[in-house]
């Protein structure tokens, strides 16, 4: 797993943590309907055309329910499909299949559409060499699932929390005194405690591009919320000093305008608070 987010340990802190919500003191409904030891099969069926994600953790979670289970998968991460593909197959205990069956779904829904989407966007600037990121606008303990789509679909992921990297945004500036102050201030603090993180910052014009500039000691320039003649002259100035990153109401039609002004990055929430889930099914056969 090339993502240092992506461990077994946080991977089977997720989904007993998940279990737990979904089936607390047993799967009454299961436990109701079906006589004991009953065996059976199942396979996930795609209905929708798309990018399928989360079939890896889809076996995670079959095997760490229940071991006994045994799970095909027919695709990988990543894949096109289509309706009426299979994605995989999984056979074992009957009730075992049944309490897992919605956890599975859930997880792979959102992370297919998630990555469907950043490959669709992707396909917009692939002539550029601007790179498409994610941001931390992700539904609260499903991050770690949402970063690993975007990266199944082709995007990279920014930083994946407040502790791995400085970013010093609009309120951060004005409530410092400015640019030069906070990122002065930030280069202290760093110092202080022996840390090593990257830092950017946010700036909403050119004078403040400027101020960046001018005070130095960082590693990301964000031009927010520019026009394109704008970001445009920002780049100009910046001069591959620093990298770039574009942000800030960036929708898929205006997505191919914005890379072609030559930044290095656009970073679009979207990616991971605006889609629709792929339609995907657990069928027994």
């Amino acid at each position: 797993m090339k993502n240092s987010y992506l461990t077994q340990d946080n991977l089977q802190k997720f989904i007993k943590s998940a279990l737990l919500e979904d089936v607390g003191t047993g799967d009454h409904s299961t436990l109701a309907a079906l006589p004991e030891n009953v065996q059976g099969a199942a396979q996930l069926l795609i209905k929708e055309e798309g990018i399928i994600a989360g079939l890896d953790l889809a076996k995670m979670i079959f095997e760490h329910y229940d071991p006994h289970l045994q799970v095909e998968l027919l695709l990988k991460d990543g894949d096109k499909v289509k309706a009426g593909d299979i994605g995989l197959k999984v056979s074992g205990s009957a009730a075992s299949i049944l309490t897992t069956e919605r956890l599975v779904l859930n997880c792979m829904q959102r992370m297919s559409a998630i990555a469907t989407k950043t490959y669709k966007l992707n396909q917009l600037i692939k002539h550029t060499r601007t790179k498409l990121l994610d941001t931390r606008k992700t539904t609260p303990n499903f991050r770690m699932l949402e970063k690993w789509a975007v990266a199944i679909g082709g995007g990279q992921n920014h930083r994946f929390a407040l502790y791995d990297m400085i970013m010093l945004k609009d309120n951060h500036v004005d409530f410092a005194g400015g640019i030069a102050a906070a990122i002065k201030a930030t280069q202290e603090y760093l110092k202080a405690n022996k840390l090593k993180l990257k830092i950017e910052v946010e700036t909403r014009n050119l004078d403040e591009v400027k101020q960046v500039l001018e005070t130095g000691g960082v590693d990301v320039i964000m031009l927010d919320n520019m026009d394109c003649p704008t970001m445009k002259e920002a780049v100009r100035l910046i001069g591959g000093k620093y990298k770039t990153e574009a942000s800030g109401g960036i929708t898929e039609e205006t997505l191919k305008d914005v890379a072609e002004c030559g930044v290095d990055f656009i970073s679009v929430g979207a990616l991971t608070h605006h889609v629709k889930s792929l339609d995907i099914s657990l069928k027994a056969v």
